[in-house]
């Protein structure tokens, strides 16, 4: 356990030990074991059969949950007293990654023990648990979630879904249409949403055999072609009273919480998915021979190999780096109280913004490798014959699912903000240390003794480029900086380099004395390029956002600021990627 628990957006003011952080070469052996556990029921039991699931032959799919609650992976956030494991978030995030080997069928599965699991266990009654919880941890049932609607995706309260108390007094009429439902062929219980008397947002648990609830044809999809998606049309269909879930008009707080859990669960998915992806990549360019010589060999592609390399270690380090935030938050709540799930829901939403951040990061590093590895395969990769089509296609959806990245982009500074403005984070006091920082010249020298001191350094003054940038925005627009959608994407992408560094250096520093001297250059390597990657990234958005918001004298003065605090000396970066690469090509999968 960390001596101090940072709060949600206080990585962007204070330091952290490397102690304090949870990495993946933490895991317990029972973690690992269950890592192991999911992997092989996988290749076993998935990959065989994934032509005939993209082909949309949902028994298969079907059966594969049954399996999946035999083997215990249904029941990992259900609480004991109903059968379920309650493990940490850790071992759901390890789950969720080697899910995400299995294509089309990891979606099925996230959908139902996410947010089709998830409302029930902290909003349910226990008479709702009770006829419920059992059927969808086994695997009996399947469980899908219909927030979306067609008119209505980002703006989830504009739903238009509504629900009327009949004139007994024992149902809810439902009436609307809910749009791209995961499972919705073959679930047999929904969290459908929708506004009673046409204002109060309200969650229900509505059974597939309720009367009225008419399941749609499947869409035909760029991707994910093996998972269900369906319309759900509600026509008077009739739910009883007690399956109203949650409180009347608080379905929005069911919303949110669950999309803040998909978010990170999303995160850890699609690391592992870039793990796959990336492994076939490498086979192929050591397979392929252009001039009598694999192509791993010229540099423009040990070059993508290695880039691809750094960027799943950070995406790998800042997941279970968030993973163990949440975690130690989760273990300073007692059990048994009343309230129990009211305080655990409260201590996931502290990291809301690290949540947007781990599901936009994670989910590009994706975008980016598996185009890389369709490029990697040239005309191949464009044919159906080998992966990396699929993957191409199924990656898309991860920049759309639980809040499209714009509005994740959108919600990291405007959460981490709203807290300044409550008190609960003193941004202001530090953004004002941080622009008077722009008028003192530092004549600090850096201690090249410290490991990583050239990316500490980094680190510190990507967080005073955070500062001065979301300072300047506070200043000029006051409470409408909500509406300067371009300036709050700008100081997200500095906030999400600056979490993803952090967590890529914490975890390197913490297990370098604890490897081989060719494991530790290999760290080095990883740290460089994504250092040097990330330094490009924040240094740029940082620009446009100076230019949004500033001009005269005041723009020139930021400008400056911004050239010293995203500076970084790369010096060896060449050796550092031919040192990753030819590492990544020998073991023909990613390396930590």
């Amino acid at each position: 356990m960390a001596e101090k628990i940072l709060n949600g957006g206080e990585y962007l003011i204070a330091e952290t030990p490397c102690e304090d952080v949870f990495t993946p070469e933490d895991f317990t052996d029972e973690q690992r074991q269950m890592g192991e556990t999911t992997e092989q029921f996988i290749a076993g039991e998935i990959v065989p059969h994934i032509e005939e699931i993209d082909k949309q032959n949902f028994d298969i799919v079907v059966n594969g949950m049954k399996k999946c609650g035999e083997l215990g992976l249904l029941m990992m956030d259900a609480p004991e007293e109903y059968g379920g494991l309650e493990l940490d978030k850790a071992s759901t995030m390890l789950v969720s990654e080697k899910i995400s080997f299995g294509g089309s069928f990891s979606v099925a599965y996230s959908a139902h023990t996410g947010i089709g699991t998830l409302p029930l266990v902290y909003y349910g009654t226990p008479a709702q648990k009770d006829k419920y919880l059992g059927k969808i941890i086994s695997g009996e049932w399947c469980a899908a979630y219909c927030l979306t609607e067609p008119g209505s995706g980002s703006d989830a309260l504009g739903a238009q879904a509504t629900a009327v108390l009949s004139e007994d007094g024992k149902h809810y009429i439902l009436n609307g249409t809910k749009q791209f439902i995961t499972n919705g062929g073959f679930a047999q219980l929904y969290t459908i949403f929708a506004k009673i008397d046409k204002q109060h947002f309200t969650a229900f648990l509505v059974e597939k055999s309720f009367p009225g609830l008419i399941v749609g044809p499947e869409e035909k999809k760029l991707g994910i072609k093996g998972s269900s998606t369906t319309q759900i049309i509600l026509d008077n269909c009739k739910v009883p009273v007690e399956n109203l879930l949650g409180e009347k008009g608080k379905g929005h707080k069911i919303a949110f919480n669950v999309l803040n859990i998909g978010r990170f669960k999303l995160g850890a998915g699609v690391t592992g998915a870039s793990k796959m992806a990336f492994a076939e990549g490498v086979k192929y360019a050591n397979e392929r021979k252009q001039f009598n010589t694999p192509i791993s060999q010229f540099g423009a592609i040990s070059q993508k190999i290695a880039d691809l390399t750094a960027h799943i270690f950070a995406s790998e380090s800042l997941v279970y780096r968030l993973a163990g935030l949440l975690d130690e938050k989760i273990a300073t709540i007692e059990k048994g109280i009343d309230n129990y799930y009211d305080e655990y829901l409260k201590g996931i939403e502290e990291y809301a913004s690290e949540c947007g951040i781990a599901k936009v990061f994670c989910s590009e590093v994706l975008a980016k490798t598996v185009d890389e590895v369709l490029q990697i395969h040239g005309g191949y990769g464009f044919v159906a014959d080998y992966p990396a089509e699929r993957f191409y296609r199924d990656e898309r959806i991860n920049r759309i699912f639980e809040g499209t990245n714009e509005i994740n982009r959108l919600l990291i500074p405007g959460m981490i903000l709203r807290k300044a403005m409550k008190g609960e984070l003193p941004l202001q006091a530090k953004a004002m240390k941080a622009f008077e920082s722009l008028m003192t010249p530092s004549f600090e020298e850096l201690d090249e003794s410290i490991l990583f001191a050239k990316e500490k350094a980094l680190i510190t003054n990507l967080k005073t480029l955070f500062l001065i940038l979301s300072g300047a925005g506070v200043q000029k627009f006051m409470d409408k900086l909500a509406n300067e959608q371009e300036i709050l994407m700008a100081a997200a992408d500095i906030a999400i380099q600056i979490f993803a560094l952090e967590s890529t250096v914490l975890r390197a520093e913490k297990n370098y004395g604890k490897v081989s001297a060719a494991k530790q250059e290999l760290l080095q390597a990883a740290v460089k390029i994504f250092a040097f990657d990330a330094s490009e990234t924040a240094g740029s958005a940082a620009r446009k956002g100076a230019f949004y918001i500033e001009e005269g004298d005041t723009l020139t003065m930021i400008l400056s600021g911004i050239r010293r605090f995203a500076k970084y000396d790369a010096t060896g970066l060449l050796a550092a990627k031919r040192t990753l690469a030819k590492a990544a090509c020998e073991a023909e999968k990613y390396i930590f």
